[in-house]
């Protein structure tokens, strides 16, 4: 590729799938298919929420909360890597790669704490049923919600802090469709440890605690259920929490998979393929998820379908 050795000391090279160039095609229409999924599946799962009462509760505000987040970040990675295909070289200044990285982070740690709120709220229903009104009441979700949003605001700093005080010599090409962290840091020539051992803390920090708690609530709702004695009663106490779990196995198990092992284990070129798990695995398997395994979902968005239906109706009928 022309120019790619020509950068700017302040600016970066992003390949995208270049490097795949018999695929080209058939990853540009995937990704395109993948992203409008991504959209209407999350917009769908707020629509239904918004539009029916019964669905106004703590577990549905929380799950719109995740929708907002899956939209969010599929929308800032999904329009600018399919202008990838477009492009045989696209610059970035560092700026606007640290806000990438900023915006990155940001979003994963907001998923960690939105999945052990969303954990505890099923341990309230199901091990206090009696007290899950006054305890997961409007203003403590609201409360729970927005420390979510607002903790893992402090999670990104460090990276970007410590990223934009190295210096970057030789080759400036990031072999990645956007500029993830660990991407970043191999163009390093000095001081890379130091923002390895900040990621490496922080990734503690903010995977394990709400790991923690969420495991912590499953083992109580695990251990509730069974003491319920009927057979109908335990299948109707693991059915309210069965699309959550579901969630949070294919959340840790797509994190663990591209980001916690052993990086001599898969090479440059398709570590960019592992991280598409994240970016757009997640987001299209959760409203699949809520949708298809939730009784109480698929009733109300039929519920609704049906409101539209008459209201066309109605309109016709004038």
């Amino acid at each position: 590729m022309k120019g790619i050795n020509q950068s700017l000391a302040s600016e970066f090279i992003i390949v995208g799938f270049y490097d795949f160039p018999h695929l080209l095609v058939p990853l540009f229409v995937s990704f395109l298919l993948i992203y409008l999924l991504i959209l209407v599946g999350n917009l769908l799962i707020m629509v239904v929420v918004y539009s029916n009462k019964q669905l106004h509760t703590p577990m549905y505000f929380f799950l719109t909360n995740l929708a907002f987040l899956d939209i969010s970040y599929t929308t800032m990675f999904f329009p600018n890597m399919l202008s990838h295909f477009f492009l045989e070289v696209t610059h970035i200044s560092l700026n606007g790669c640290l806000l990438q990285m900023f915006f990155f982070v940001f979003m994963v740690s907001t998923e960690f704490f939105l999945l052990a709120v969303m954990a505890y709220d099923r341990y309230v229903a199901i091990c206090n049923p009696l007290r899950y009104i006054t305890t997961m009441n409007d203003v403590v979700c609201m409360k729970l919600a927005a420390g979510c949003w607002l903790l893992s605001l402090i999670d990104p700093i460090p990276h970007i802090v410590l990223t934009s005080r190295l210096s970057f010599c030789g080759s400036h090409t990031i072999y990645h469709f956007f500029c993830d962290v660990a991407a970043v840091l191999n163009l390093s020539c000095s001081g890379a440890r130091a923002v390895q051992t900040a990621s490496y803390v922080m990734g503690t920090i903010v995977g394990v605690a709400p790991f923690a708690l969420t495991i912590t609530s499953y083992i109580n709702i695990i251990s509730t259920i069974l003491k319920i004695r009927s057979a109908e009663g335990r299948r109707k106490a693991f059915s309210t929490c069965a699309s959550h779990l579901t969630v949070v196995v294919l959340f840790y198990g797509v994190i663990c998979s591209t980001y916690m092992r052993p990086p001599s284990t898969v090479s440059v070129k398709y570590n960019k393929l592992l991280s598409l798990l994240y970016v757009a695995l997640t987001p299209l398997c959760n409203p699949i998820i809520y949708c298809l395994k939730n009784t109480e979902f698929k009733n109300n968005l039929m519920k609704t379908k049906n409101i539209k239906q008459h209201s066309r109706n109605k309109k016709t009928d004038f």
